[in-house]
């Protein structure tokens, strides 16, 4: 109970039918605070405490880390929640 909380949660958002408006959100999170983010509307990695500034800049600066990233939207996002519509529709 007196311990440190990690945790990192990805997030895919949407409103359209053709997922055309996809945003991936990847947060990492210490003490429920979330101190790095990857918004694939940005495309890059931000950070929002020391610790996550600096970890942003060195995340940023590698260029397989940001296209893997970056890739998510399509190979995780979109395909996550193509399978979850059409196993949706097929139940109506």
């Amino acid at each position: 109970a007196h311990g440190y909380y990690w945790s990192r949660w990805a997030e895919c958002i949407y409103s359209s039918r053709d997922f055309s408006d996809m945003v991936y959100i990847d947060n990492y999170i210490f003490n429920k605070d979330v101190f790095i983010q990857f918004n694939s509307t940005v495309g890059e990695y931000v950070g929002y405490t020391e610790h996550g500034v600096m970890n942003a800049r060195r995340f940023n600066n590698d260029p397989n880390l940001l296209q893997q990233e970056r890739a998510d939207v399509e190979g995780y996002c979109k395909h996550n929640s193509e399978l979850l519509q059409a196993s949706i529709t097929d139940k109506t």
